[in-house]
């Protein structure tokens, strides 16, 4: 069963956590997602940095940048990934834009997934048609969960078809705006949350985007499974490179 689908069945809300590889240095990635896992986290997002990643905010789209620079690539990111099974169990993703993966090649990015144990992808540019009607074969070939997201303005019709064909969760994002632009959810994102939750969907759904401390997760998950944070992580290892991360999530689950 993939790793995903297992945690899902877990009792307890899920915390994900976001990072770009290659970033603060190039070689922290595997340090990273074993501390990560140390300090309790469910799951790890894992950004594939891209030159022009439309959905992310300027925290996320610097630390892209700067993990361009240090290096990083796909090929790299595998390379750094290959023996991270002997030592982490929780799932991994890998969540980036579709350009990289079509030119790396859609068969041999999943097959390299597969290879080094990633359980999912998250693809935002990748609409869910072109999905279920061009890959969906090939990411279920090599074992992945593509993973879709919704907005306040999915429609339901959207949702129910984005419902139909997920495998795992449906990322819920909190708002319109870009990642790291939130401070905190008002009326109107707690009745999006009780809107889907009164939709009883089949997958479960992980509330991404404005999710940065104990509060703001806990105001996340009480209609959802999970919350993912990026951003508040990024800016932690901005300020800290990659020590004190037990502390940092120490802070969301304690």
């Amino acid at each position: 069963m993939n790793r995903i689908t297992e945690k899902l069945k877990a009792p307890e809300k899920l915390l994900s956590i976001y990072f770009t590889a290659g970033y603060p240095k190039l070689d922290d990635t595997v340090g990273i997602i074993q501390s990560l896992e140390n300090s309790g986290v469910d799951m790890i997002e894992i950004g594939l940095p891209f030159s022009d990643p439309l959905a992310d905010g300027p925290t996320i789209q610097d630390s892209s940048t700067a993990a361009l620079k240090n290096g990083m690539s796909s090929e790299l990111l595998f390379n750094q990934l290959k023996n991270i099974r002997e030592t982490v169990r929780i799932p991994l993703i890998i969540m980036g834009y579709f350009n990289p993966i079509l030119q790396f090649g859609v068969e041999a990015f999943c097959q390299k997934c597969q290879e080094v144990g990633i359980d999912g992808l998250i693809v935002p540019d990748l609409p869910a048609d072109v999905y279920n009607d061009s890959y969906k074969e090939i990411f279920q070939k090599h074992g992945l969960i593509n993973i879709f997201l919704i907005t306040p303005q999915t429609s339901d019709e959207r949702i129910r078809f984005i419902d139909g064909i997920s495998e795992g969760f449906i990322y819920m994002v909190s708002s319109a705006s870009v990642t790291g632009r939130q401070t905190g959810f008002g009326t109107e994102q707690e009745a999006y949350f009780k809107r889907i939750h009164a939709m009883q969907l089949d997958n479960p759904q992980i509330v991404g985007f404005g999710i940065k401390d104990k509060e703001t997760f806990n105001q996340a998950t009480q209609y959802a499974k999970g919350a993912i944070i990026g951003s508040a992580f990024i800016k932690h290892l901005t300020e800290h490179k990659a020590g004190a991360i037990e502390s940092f999530v120490s802070t969301i689950l304690k």
